[in-house]
């Protein structure tokens, strides 16, 4: 959505063979509100705060937990 990245659960990703599509099934007022970030300022993905926080903002629980 515009210039916003999301970083989202794989587990929030469904692939759709038959069309060669991966598919993120959410409402649009949830990506408009979510923890974002710019192509320019990346966030470290081995944060497991901050990916605790994306895990639970889509209502999943973290894999290592």
């Amino acid at each position: 959505m515009g210039d916003k990245l999301f970083a989202v659960p794989w587990e929030a990703l469904m692939v759709d063979t038959e069309s060669e599509q991966i598919i993120l099934d959410v409402p649009e007022e949830l990506l408009e509100n979510a923890p974002g970030f710019d192509k320019d300022n990346w966030p470290g993905t081995t944060d497991r705060e901050w990916l605790v926080e994306i895990c639970r903002y889509y209502e999943y629980e973290p894999f290592w937990e």
